[in-house]
């Protein structure tokens, strides 16, 4: 099994890969017979910095 994470939307990976046929066979072997779980919401780390205000730092 493999596990792959990314914050880069999967339709957005031929841009930043720049070669499309690199980025066709990279998708191409990622995606076939996998589950995508996209999140959606506010990140964690937002969350987090409201609840816990930051220190003065000198």
């Amino acid at each position: 099994s493999t596990i792959v994470t990314s914050q880069v939307p999967v339709d957005r990976w031929y841009e930043i890969i720049g070669n499309p046929t690199i980025a066709d066979a990279i998708l191409d072997r990622l995606v076939h017979n996998a589950y995508r779980i996209e999140l959606g919401g506010e990140s964690m780390r937002k969350q987090r910095a409201v609840a816990m205000p930051q220190t003065a730092q000198a």
